[in-house]
């Protein structure tokens, strides 16, 4: 009780806010997954950072709860030349946070930043002859082929989204970190009050025009905010977290441990909603370019050993709060399937991936396996597969890092003995495992892929002719191949779906279902 009052009285001395409050002011105090270690959201695809970025930073198009694209920052499009020209026309009312317009040389900068890192987006460009800005208020792609895709791309609200900036900022290199966070989006960020590991602050942008048209729905339509403040408390021990939620002393707790959710559904003062049916899909992402999974015969026997049960019990508890047998697409989507699936679901038999371990010429290299401290389900994941890994054989070296030193490692390519990774555990949501355009784990793109890295021209080459394929059934049969391709590959392994919960206080309403934002909302 003493340390939780101690971490309380810190978080409130925090929390407060360099100038007084006046008393109409409405402000909303929030407890995220994790601390915001990094703010860029082209250098990190990290949810907190992409849930940091869509306040600061707005984007062309928005996806609503359907799953449909529409237009956000841009008044609309034309399509000409057989649909290899798109132009695309900025409405009225855009300004950065620093006051200037924003102008379509903003947006290209912004466009090929983000397409040099993200995987819809490097298929993007690797499409576009020419991407200009005929006038301040015009972005024009001109395309080598038809790409039906382009709003999707731009649009995508998974990470990395597609986050325009101004060209100053833009114009950094995509594989260093910007700390400027000078964006066109319903918040201004305070960085003048940003502790770090301890205090995030966002204040309402005043200038901000939302789209005058349509539902606001998930990152579409109208994004209207009714709070003038909001304040991100980092927490992260998740009783603690439990306590301040509900005493009042924080409004919205983002990630509730499975173990505490039943103790929070009981509070008469507190909503715990429906979980979002696409969930978070668990993965093992291991280093392609480094012993000892740059060997293929030694990921595949990882296969076997694998239980999809062990690793969603830890990490989520309650069955109701997750799903095995999942493959590589987001279960109860349209490219979800079965290929090859038995690889994960059959029998697991310890001994014979044993074998398999030294049959793929497995020399005991050291494995050096990354877990997150301060995430639980990160943590929980990864002392899963520690036990599972050195149960089969492997020289496991465990190492613990706060979430942030553990996203500035991840960026490393060196060998384990230079400060190198081998394994670490992580999830997805199930938006971004929709299809193979969003899915980038299945990128076979080498040194360009996310981190882990991984090089197969089989993989490519399938994701190449699913984009090109216009009909549903030959989409599906693509994404089969694709399945049945990443147990040959193995450029990750797939865990499970958890199915998160998330709590507010009861005076908080109108939350759009998701993923945390933070417009549309109000705080009583």
């Amino acid at each position: 009780m003493i340390r939780r009052r101690t971490v309380l009285a810190t978080a409130a001395a925090l929390a407060a806010p360099a100038i007084g409050r006046g008393a109409a002011t409405s402000f909303l105090r929030f407890v995220p997954q994790s601390d915001l270690a990094v703010l860029d959201p082209i250098w990190s695809a990290a949810y907190v950072t992409r849930n940091h970025a869509l306040m600061v930073f707005d984007t062309l198009y928005g996806m609503d709860s359907a799953l449909r694209i529409s237009p956000q920052m841009v008044a609309g499009h034309s399509v000409e030349d057989d649909a290899r020209t798109w132009t695309l026309t900025l409405r009225d009312g855009l300004v950065w946070h620093d006051g200037e317009k924003v102008l379509g040389g903003d947006c290209i900068a912004s466009i090929r930043r983000w397409g040099a890192r993200d995987g819809f987006g490097q298929t993007l460009l690797a499409v576009t002859d020419e991407l200009s800005a005929p006038d301040d208020r015009t972005i024009r792609f001109r395309l080598k082929r038809p790409f039906p895709l382009l709003p999707a791309a731009l649009g995508k609200p998974g990470s990395n989204i597609c986050a325009m900036m101004p060209e100053r900022l833009a114009q950094t290199d995509p594989f260093k970190q910007i700390s400027e966070m000078t964006g066109s989006g319903p918040f201004r960020f305070r960085a003048d009050e940003r502790v770090a590991g301890a205090r995030v602050v966002y204040e309402r942008n005043p200038a901000y025009v939302p789209r005058p048209e349509g539902a606001t729905s998930f990152t579409a339509g109208p994004k209207i905010v009714h709070v003038e403040r909001v304040e991100w408390t980092i927490i992260p021990d998740a009783g603690t977290a439990s306590a301040a939620i509900q005493a009042g002393e924080v409004d919205w707790w983002e990630a509730p441990t499975a173990d505490l959710v039943p103790l929070l559904r009981r509070n008469a003062a507190l909503t715990v909603p429906p979980p979002d049916p696409m969930g978070y899909i668990g993965c093992m992402r291991m280093n392609h370019l480094q012993p000892p999974f740059d060997n293929p015969a030694l990921r595949r026997a990882l296969l076997g050993a694998v239980s999809q049960q062990d690793y969603m019990a830890a990490a989520a508890g309650d069955p109701a709060n997750w799903r095995d047998g999942v493959g590589v697409f987001c279960p109860g989507t349209p490219m979800a399937n079965t290929a090859g699936m038995e690889v994960l679901t059959g029998p697991r038999d310890p001994g014979a991936v044993r074998k398999a371990v030294a049959a793929s010429g497995y020399a005991n290299e050291r494995v050096v396996l990354v877990i997150p401290s301060d995430f639980p389900t990160l943590k929980a994941l990864g002392e899963v597969g520690a036990d599972m890994l050195k149960h089969i054989g492997l020289n496991v070296d465990a190492q613990y890092a706060d979430w942030g030193s553990a996203l500035q490692r991840f960026a490393r390519t060196e060998p384990v003995e230079q400060g190198g990774w081998s394994l670490f555990h992580t999830y997805w949501s199930g938006l971004d495992q929709l299809d193979p355009a969003v899915h980038v784990y299945i990128r076979g793109n080498g040194r360009a892929a996310s981190r882990g890295w991984p090089a197969s021209a089989a993989l490519e080459s399938l994701r190449n002719d699913w984009l090109d394929a216009t009909e549903p059934a030959d989409r599906r049969r693509i994404a089969a191949s694709i399945q049945q391709q990443v147990f040959v590959d193995v450029p990750y392994i797939p865990l499970g779906q958890i199915l998160p919960s998330t709590v507010y206080r009861k005076s908080v309403t109108d939350v759009l279902p998701g993923y945390a934002l933070f417009w549309n909302l109000r705080k009583g």
